[in-house]
Formats: structure tokens, C-alpha cells, sequence
């Protein structure tokens, strides 16, 4: 066949590749789609977080997947180390709420969303290989599932590959694994299970046990995806004497949450285990590339950030890419934004994590140690800057130039212990004294900027850019946005 050329070469078709695609092709761009594998197919990864909401309006998609009929998610529910308390994502001046997918049928709708707006799919196609120029990605040998060669050049690659890595670990071999978060997830779904008894429409059951903790999302399909997660370590030792069912099978039942639900209910298939090592890529982008979601860094799923993560970094890339063609920043600009920008968002999530675990005792002490930062998973100073507007908020925690590396996960702990104490007593606010509550509403909002996605207003600029909706590009801080009035 012979050699193509578009404008932007996207290898992968989930959320991440899918999201970047439509974008682009939206701008006007010539844009190539290339997916292993022949959807629908299966994938983990069902509760989606309310920040995709504005990316579903970006793509023009937010109608679709509300008529789809996925299960609305209006918040998430959590056991932990025996306290109980609820997370509504709704205020009475910002309704918010997220989703509990079948990603299947999701990764499908947006696949086909992509088709729509103009990219070329090619299904059951493989990059096998790249060739590069100068460091840069410029050509990439594909192949179908039955042996068909299709060579491509492009200039630029979005590689959206997953945990495959095409671009790090097979060529820029930056990969690094985090001394935390080596947990193992063994889940399966449940018919006739029964839904959370809680306020809160579609919520996702977070609850600690023994081992790990557990999950429980309710689907539209009417099952219940119910998930273990153990430390690696332990589960090689349970495994010396125990089956994988039967660790599964003990583990739920030690659940005082997930024992009532599952009464009279049948597992439906066989159980499926991942691994979950979080990791990240020493570099996410450099002219002519850039990684997104999973291709890039993985977080444990502990708060469901693996979705919200492929998509904002999705529209970060594509909005610099759209911005270099269209020669409103320089290439060294986009990527150095991009860089920072998803970068510091998965740094916020990844301690947020680390609090979170940090925060609330668990009764295996192993399982707790073993999900703290060191200083070996991540870089000091990066870690500081991204961090240092949180803490910033937080008059009474102490100086913010007095802030350690070292001390960053005591101080983020310190705060989540306390702001979630707060929400726990939400019945009992009205009667706490002004000063308290003035106190718990100030962590509130600090908790909720941790959510909030960097760089997508003049406040939150990256190295003094940040990203613009109409046309979907960059632009720099204390400067005029002027509508661009023809298509690159």
C-alpha cells in the first residue's frame, strides 16, 4: 500500500487516542487513528470522574453519552478503617455528577464519535515500528491482523498505546515504576447484586478491608463490577497456599459493605487480575510527540483517575498541536506546556493517593507502609512546584518556603485527615463554632482545586500558557485571544 501522510499519526483508540483524534480532526486537521485491536473489546476502568463532563462538550459528545443510558454517578461512598462517609460531587451553585461505564460500548462511542468528525480508523492495525529523524518520530510501519504492511508518515505522533508503551518503552525506554502502589486488582461482575443504599444516585462503594480495600460500581447493564486490590507482595504469599477465587472470595467477604450487596447474587465469568504499579515517563512530550494517558503514567485506581487523566491529557495535546499548526506558538513551547501541565496534574493525584491511603489507618500496617512515597518516587523539587499553590491555601499548616519534598506527603496527609473529618460531620455543621467552620470550608476548596484541571484558565497558566476552547488552541496569560477566521 502505499506511503500516507497525515498531519497527526494517533496510535491507540481509547479514551486517550479517541478524545485527541476528534479534537483535531474538529480543527480542520488530516488525521489517522490506528488501533490494535477490533472494537468492541473489553477494558477495565468503569467510573468516570466529573471532569470529563467538559471534554464531552468539547467534543460535541456530552448529548450522546447522556442519552446512552450509562449509569449516572452522583458521588462515592466510602468504608474506610471503619469510618463511613459520603462524597457528593453537587453543589447548589455547580450540579456536577460523573458516569459508571461499560467501557466497551464507552471506548466504542467514542471511537465512533472520532469517525464522525472526520479521522481515518484503521481497526486491527499495529504500529509495529517507528522511524525517526533527528530524535523526532517521522514514519511508522503499521500492520493488520492478517499480515497487511501500511506505511505512514506524519508529523506529528500522539501515542496513546496504553501501558504498551510504544514510545517508552520500546524506544525511549524513561519508564519508572514508583516504590509505592504495587498492587494487585482481581475483579468480576455480579448479577442480581444489590445497589447501595446511600442518597447518592450511581455511587461507587470505595472501602477498606484487612488485605487492601475493595470497590463496587453499579452498571446500566445491571451488574455489579466488584474489585480487590492487595499489595503484590501479599497476594504472593496468599498464593503459596490459596487459589486466586478463593482470595477473591474471602476478601469480599470480609467486607461488612459488599456482604449484604452480594447476597443472592451470581458471578457472572471468570475473575480477571492487572497489575497495577503506577508508574511515569521521565518525558511526556518533545517536538514530534506526545504521550497520552496510560502511554505516559499510570496511577492507582483508588480514586478512578485513569479516564479523567487520558482525556485532560488528551485535550492538552491536542490543543497544543492545534495551536503549532496553526503558528500561534512555537513546537519547543506546546510540548514544554504539555510536559508540565499533565505532569503536574498526575504528581497532585499521586499524593492525593498517598494521603488518602496515609490518612485513614489501615489494620494491615504492611499494606499501609507499603503504599507511601519515598523520596525515590519522584523528583524533589518537581514534586514542591507542583504542589506548593495547595498548600499555599492553607494558612495554619506553616511557611510554604519552609516546605520539604520530604515533608510534602505529612503535610498533605495532616490536611486530608482534617478535611475529611470536616465532611464526615457535614449534619453537624451549623452547629460548630464560626472559626471551624471557616477552617473546614477553606480545605474544602483547597481539596477541590487538587480536582480542578491546571492550565485551562489565565489563573492557572503553565509557564504562561494555558488552554482556550473556541478555536481549541493555546494562549498566553495577559494576552488577547483573537478567534482564528480559517481552518489550518
Amino acid at each position: 500500500m502505499s506511503d500516507l501522510r497525515p498531519q497527526v499519526l494517533v496510535a491507540g483508540g481509547g479514551p486517550g487516542g479517541s478524545t485527541a483524534a476528534a479534537l483535531l480532526a474538529r480543527q480542520g486537521l488530516d488525521v489517522l487513528l490506528v488501533e490494535k485491536a477490533v472494537m468492541p473489546r473489553y477494558h477495565i476502568g468503569e467510573s468516570l470522574l466529573p471532569s470529563c463532563l467538559k471534554i464531552f462538550d468539547l467534543l460535541g459528545l456530552r448529548e450522546r453519552i447522556e442519552g446512552y443510558g450509562f449509569q449516572r454517578k452522583d458521588g462515592g461512598y466510602f468504608d474506610w478503617a471503619g469510618e463511613v462517609w459520603e462524597v457528593d460531587f453537587s453543589t447548589p451553585a455547580k450540579p456536577l455528577y460523573g458516569f459508571q461505564v461499560i467501557r466497551s460500548e464507552f471506548d466504542q462511542l467514542l471511537l465512533d464519535h472520532a469517525r464522525e468528525q472526520g479521522v481515518t480508523v484503521w481497526e486491527g492495525t499495529e504500529v509495529r515500528d517507528l522511524a525517526f529523524e533527528d530524535r523526532r518520530p517521522v514514519r511508522a510501519r503499521c500492520e493488520t491482523s492478517d499480515g497487511e504492511r501500511r506505511d505512514v508518515s506524519f508529523d506529528t505522533l500522539v501515542d496513546a498505546s496504553g501501558r504498551a508503551g510504544l514510545m517508552s518503552r520500546r524506544y525511549l525506554k524513561n519508564r519508572r515504576y514508583h516504590d509505592a502502589f504495587m498492587n494487585v486488582a482481581v475483579w468480576g461482575y455480579w448479577r442480581d447484586a444489590k445497589r447501595l443504599s446511600t442518597g447518592l444516585t450511581g455511587a461507587i462503594a470505595t472501602c477498606s478491608i484487612p488485605l487492601g480495600w475493595t470497590w463496587a460500581i453499579p452498571l446500566h447493564d445491571d451488574t455489579l463490577s466488584v474489585g480487590v486490590v492487595l499489595h503484590r507482595d501479599r497476594l504472593k504469599q496468599l498464593r503459596k497456599h490459596q487459589s486466586l477465587e478463593a482470595i477473591y472470595e474471602s476478601a469480599v467477604a470480609s467486607s461488612r459493605v459488599l456482604t449484604p450487596l452480594l447476597e443472592g447474587a451470581e458471578l457472572t465469568g471468570p475473575l480477571r487480575s492487572e497489575t497495577d504499579y503506577s508508574y511515569a515517563a521521565e518525558t511526556f512530550a518533545e517536538p514530534g510527540y506526545f504521550l497520552v494517558g496510560d502511554a505516559a503514567c499510570f496511577l492507582d485506581p483508588l480514586l478512578s483517575t485513569g479516564v479523567h487523566l487520558a482525556m485532560f491529557s488528551a485535550l492538552t495535546a491536542a490543543a497544543g498541536i492545534a495551536s503549532v499548526l496553526r503558528g500561534e506558538v512555537e513546537e519547543e513551547e506546546a510540548t514544554t506546556f504539555y510536559d508540565s501541565t499533565f505532569r503536574r496534574a498526575y504528581l497532585r493525584m499521586l499524593v492525593v493517593v498517598s494521603s488518602f491511603y496515609q490518612t485513614h489507618v489501615e489494620k494491615d500496617v504492611h499494606f499501609k507502609r507499603a503504599q507511601r512515597l519515598s523520596a525515590r518516587d519522584y523528583q524533589g523539587e518537581e514534586l514542591i512546584d507542583a504542589f506548593i499553590n495547595i498548600v499555599s491555601g492553607v494558612e495554619d499548616l506553616y511557611d510554604v518556603e519552609e516546605l520539604r519534598a520530604d515533608r510534602l506527603v505529612d503535610v498533605m496527609t495532616r490536611l486530608y485527615d482534617e478535611h475529611y473529618s470536616f465532611v464526615r460531620r457535614r449534619q453537624d455543621w451549623e452547629g460548630l463554632p464560626l472559626d471551624e467552620i471557616q477552617r473546614g470550608m477553606a480545605r474544602l476548596r483547597v481539596v477541590d482545586d487538587v480536582q480542578e484541571e491546571f492550565s485551562l484558565t489565565p489563573r492557572t497558566a503553565t509557564n504562561g500558557l494555558y488552554v482556550v476552547e473556541d478555536p481549541l488552541g493555546l494562549a498566553r496569560a495577559g494576552h488577547p485571544v483573537t478567534v482564528a477566521t480559517s481552518s489550518p
